[in-house]
């Protein structure tokens, strides 16, 4: 009998929250690996090698992420997709960075991550000091006389994104009557509410994610406060509707391109569609962030993170998320933030 060498399966890690208060998008996170890395695989992987996914979650907290950054290095990984959160990210990125492994993740907005200087950290997304000077822009222009509130709630990515909108706002000559801070979870914003009515508030902006922009909304209808809403990134999901209703209608906030109308993405989003799965928000880009680390890998004939990480800084990848190319700091080399409003359960781009 003749002996053949034996194929062992390359390992991808995902880390996310696979459970927990943003769960909806950890899923959004796996579904968008697991396609890109069954795609792959239908035409033979990378390295004439299988691709098998290898999930953690991280449940959005930080301390967890770095448990699960350890397991997907226990378990042999050779990158990680993930995480979603920006602490959770900045606090795994610090193991992947001493383990060597590249981590490219598909929605930590925070601009830290990518200022530690690791060489083999990435993110398919923008950062928040490009969405708040995008999110400024658009009040400055639109509300030049608003009283503005600006809350935030005390999270890595909440505080960093309302902070920066707040630094945006300033060099317009825009200065919010009020700066207040919410806590994840908190299920009654009846105080800081009160606080926005006593300063007759007509505009709020909102660094944080969608369960407490959700309460936010409802509740400040519910208590006659009529001001526009205006958030992130974080209110990306249909999650955000289900709490607000029609209260919801004309919450504006600022995301990337939605990658679900370009013809790049064509095949991909029917591919979701035709599994009753709509790919909102950071599926395709954690779908992108697989595609650029396989042509990585391809170039670099190698899964070897450092050769990896040198082409992933040296190349440019075609995906899902049209042209892609990261700068020394992992970060793309062009952001495309715009301005959306919702509208009867759906989000639409201000024209």
């Amino acid at each position: 009998m003749g002996a053949t060498a034996a194929h062992a399966d390359i390992k991808l890690g995902l880390g996310a929250p696979l459970t927990g208060p943003n769960a909806v998008v950890g899923e959004q996170l796996r579904r968008g690996s697991e396609q890109a890395i069954k795609d792959l695989n239908s035409k033979g992987g990378v390295l004439g090698e299988q691709i098998v996914l290898i999930q953690a979650d991280d449940a959005s907290n930080p301390s967890q992420g770095v448990a699960a950054a350890n397991k997907l290095i226990t378990q042999g990984v050779v990158a990680v997709i993930g995480h979603y959160n920006s602490a959770v990210s900045i606090a795994a990125a610090k193991v992947y960075s001493e383990e060597g492994v590249v981590q490219i993740s598909p929605g930590s907005t925070n601009p830290q991550l990518t200022e530690m200087g690791s060489h083999t950290t990435f993110r398919t997304c923008g950062r928040d000091d490009q969405q708040g000077e995008v999110a400024a822009a658009y009040i400055a222009r639109n509300f030049p006389k608003a009283r503005i509130g600006i809350l935030q709630d005390q999270t890595t990515y909440g505080r960093g994104l309302a902070d920066a909108t707040r630094a945006a706002l300033a060099k317009a000559g825009l200065k919010e009557v009020v700066y207040e801070a919410v806590t994840v979870g908190d299920r009654d914003m009846s105080s800081v509410i009160t606080r926005m009515k006593d300063a007759q508030v007509d505009f709020v902006y909102f660094g944080g994610l969608h369960t407490e922009a959700g309460l936010l909304v409802r509740q400040m209808a519910e208590k006659g406060l009529k001001a526009r809403f205006m958030a992130g990134d974080g209110i990306v999901s249909n999650e955000f509707w289900n709490i607000t209703g029609p209260t919801g209608n004309g919450v504006l906030n600022t995301f990337g391109a939605d990658y679900r109308q370009q013809p790049v993405a064509a095949e991909v989003v029917k591919s979701f569609r035709a599994q009753n799965y709509e790919p909102e928000a950071y599926t395709l880009y954690s779908y992108a962030a697989v595609q650029a680390w396989a042509q990585a890998v391809t170039a670099a004939k190698s899964t070897d993170s450092a050769k990896v990480a040198e082409a992933l800084h040296k190349g440019g990848f075609q995906t899902v998320i049209g042209p892609l190319s990261f700068n020394a700091k992992g970060d793309r080399t062009t952001a495309d933030y715009t301005v959306y409003q919702w509208r009867d359960g759906t989000y639409t781009e201000v024209k």
